[in-house]
C-alpha cells in the first residue's frame, strides 16, 4: 500500500479489499446458461465468445479525480480524450481492437456549452481510436454531484467494445524468461494518481494551478496536470499486425508497475524511461518515496508489450513510429510475481 496515497484519501488496500467483496458476490451469478466468459477475472477487458472463433471484449472506466482540476481550471476539452484512452487502451491488451464506446456523464447541472466542450474530447478520442460513440448517457444528478465549484460538477465514464479471434487473444500465458519488455512512453500522469498529486501540489506544495514551477519547464501545474491520457491503439494494431510474435501487453494504470503483474511472470526493469518532470515535482512537494511513485504513477511509462528477444528491435521501430522514444526497458525473469528496477533498489510488489 502507498502511505502517501492513503494519506490523501486513498487507501489502496481497502479498496482491494472492497473489490474482492464485490466479485465474491458477483462470481456466483447464476444465468441458467454456460458462462461465455473466457478471459479470467482481473485482466485488462473481459471477452466473452459469440460464436466459436469470435469474441467481444468489453472494458469500462473513468476519468477519476483528474476532472476536479479540469473543474477549477475550467478547461474541459481533453477530458473526453482520457475518458476514450482509459477503457480503449485497456481492450486493446488482449489482443482486441475497438469499434465502439458510450459514455456515461453525470452532471450536478445541465449547462449545453460546457457538454459541448466535453464532447471535444471524446470525439479527438474516438477519431484517435479509431473508434465509433454511437450513444450514450447523461444524468441530472444535483444531489449526487458537487462541483469545484458548485454547480459546474460532473464525472465522466464510459464502456467500450472491441471485436478480437478467440486464437489471437494475448492473455501473457506464452510469456518466458529472456523475453523482452518494451516500453512507450506516457505524457504525464495520464488519469490515476490524481488526488495524490492533487494534495502534494495543491495542498502541500501550496502551488495555483496558473502557477509555473521550474521543474515544469514554462507549462503551468494546470498544463501538467490536464496534459491528455496518450492512446496507444494505432501503434498496438500496428505491431499485431507485423510479424512480431507478442505475447504480453499491459496499459500501466493506477498501481504503477504492479499492472503487469496481471500478466503472470516476473519481471526486471533495467533502463527506465525518462520520467517526466511532474512525477520529481509531486515527489519533492508531497515528500513521497521513489517506492510509493513508482507504486502509484506510469512514471514516464504508459504501456508495455512483451515480446521474444529476438523481436525486441522490430517491436520496439514499431511502437516508436507512432510514440518516439519506446524501447527495450527490461526483461522476463523466471521470479514469478516479482518486479525489480536495481537502479533504484526497488523491488515489487512490498509487503
Amino acid at each position: 500500500m502507498s502511505d502517501a496515497y492513503a494519506a490523501a484519501g486513498v487507501d489502496t488496500d481497502q479498496a482491494d479489499e472492497g473489490v474482492g467483496a464485490l466479485v465474491s458476490v458477483l462470481k456466483t451469478i447464476e444465468t441458467g446458461s454456460p458462462s461465455r466468459s473466457v478471459v479470467p477475472s482481473g485482466h485488462y477487458a473481459s471477452v466473452l465468445r459469440v460464436s466459436d472463433d469470435l469474441g467481444i471484449a468489453i472494458a469500462t472506466d473513468g476519468v477519476g479525480s483528474k476532472l476536479v482540476v479540469a473543474e477549477e481550471a475550467d478547461r474541459l476539452e481533453t477530458v473526453g480524450i482520457d475518458c476514450v484512452a482509459m477503457n480503449v487502451n485497456d481492450l486493446v491488451c488482449v489482443g482486441a481492437e475497438p469499434i465502439a464506446l458510450v459514455d456515461y456523464l453525470a452532471v450536478e447541472e445541465v449547462d449545453a456549452g460546457r457538454l459541448a466542450r466535453i464532447g471535444v474530447g471524446l470525439k479527438v478520442g474516438a477519431e484517435a481510436s479509431g473508434c465509433e460513440v454511437p450513444g450514450g448517457e447523461l444524468a441530472v444528478l444535483p444531489e449526487l454531484i458537487r462541483g469545484h465549484p458548485s454547480p459546474h460538477g460532473f464525472d465522466l465514464c464510459a464502456t467500450a467494445i472491441g471485436t478480437v479471434k478467440l486464437e489471437d487473444l494475448i492473455l501473457g500465458d506464452r510469456i518466458a524468461p529472456g523475453d523482452a519488455l518494451i516500453g512507450v512512453p506516457s505524457s504525464g500522469l495520464h488519469s490515476n494518481g490524481y488526488t495524490l498529486a492533487r494534495r502534494a501540489l495543491q495542498v502541500d506544495g501550496g502551488l495555483a494551478l496558473d502557477d509555473r514551477p521550474p521543474e515544469l519547464g514554462g507549462a503551468s501545474v494546470a498544463d501538467a496536470l490536464l496534459e491528455p491520457t496518450v492512446i496507444y491503439v494505432r501503434a498496438v494494431l500496428d505491431l499485431l499486425r507485423s510479424e512480431v510474435d507478442v505475447r504480453g501487453l499491459a496499459h500501466i494504470t493506477g498501481g504503477g508497475l504492479n499492472n503487469i503483474l496481471r500478466l503472470g511472470a516476473g519481471y526486471a526493469i533495467e533502463d527506465p524511461l525518462p520520467v517526466p518532470p511532474v512525477f520529481d515535482l509531486v515527489a519533492r512537494l508531497g515528500e513521497v518515496t521513489a517506492a510509493e511513485m513508482w507504486e502509484v504513477f506510469n512514471m514516464g511509462c504508459g504501456f508495455m508489450a512483451i515480446v521474444p528477444e529476438a523481436d525486441a528491435d522490430a517491436a520496439s521501430a514499431i511502437l516508436a513510429a507512432r510514440h518516439p522514444g519506446a524501447r527495450r526497458i527490461g526483461t522476463v525473469t523466471d521470479q514469478v510475481g516479482t518486479i525489480t528496477v536495481p537502479g533504484l533498489g526497488l523491488s515489487y510488489p512490498r509487503r
